[in-house]
């Protein structure tokens, strides 16, 4: 199912970033300075790779797992494109790798910034019971925590909450 999202060239791609909202929410994302953080901790390969893929200016929805209900709460921008995730150096992280090299660092983050937030929440039953998104990664792959979401599919969950394609 992701196989088929190698080599976007468009202008802009989207994304899906998923959080634990008890270790990073929505809530923290819009209270954090400038609105905006870094998307650290990925420890999976193909969501770093996904990570590598963004650039800045590319849109994510922000994506609350491990709770009932699961739910998209808003839209992030991509402000920085892919660069080493310091906490793999870190020792004193949960993050830590002891393989990776400052040389050839192993895992990647990108900054994101609060866009604008759903309401109400989008929940992941809502979107399984859109027939147009039962392909989504979202719906068939549900342990990825970064993932791509094709325009089509952007398109109709924005427009679930009559949200323009174009908004400040």
């Amino acid at each position: 199912m992701v196989k088929d999202f190698k080599d976007r060239k468009q202008a802009m791609n989207y994304w899906l970033l998923k959080t634990e909202p008890d270790v990073f929410s929505w809530d923290d994302l819009r209270d954090s300075p400038d609105r905006t953080t870094q998307w650290e901790g990925v420890r999976n390969y193909q969501a770093r790779n996904f990570l590598k893929e963004m650039k800045a200016g590319d849109l994510g929805f922000f994506y609350h797992s491990v709770v009932k209900p699961q739910a998209i709460h808003g839209i992030v921008k991509i402000v920085r494109p892919a660069y080493p995730d310091p906490t793999q150096f870190d020792p004193d992280s949960e993050y830590f790798d002891p393989q990776s090299a400052r040389d050839n660092p192993r895992w990647f983050l990108v900054d994101v910034q609060y866009q604008r937030e759903i309401k109400p929440a989008i929940t992941r039953e809502e979107l399984k019971s859109v027939p147009e998104l039962k392909k989504m990664v979202l719906l068939n792959n549900t342990r990825l925590s970064v993932q791509p979401v094709t325009p089509e599919e952007w398109k109709i969950i924005l427009h679930l909450r009559s949200i323009p394609e174009k908004f400040d």
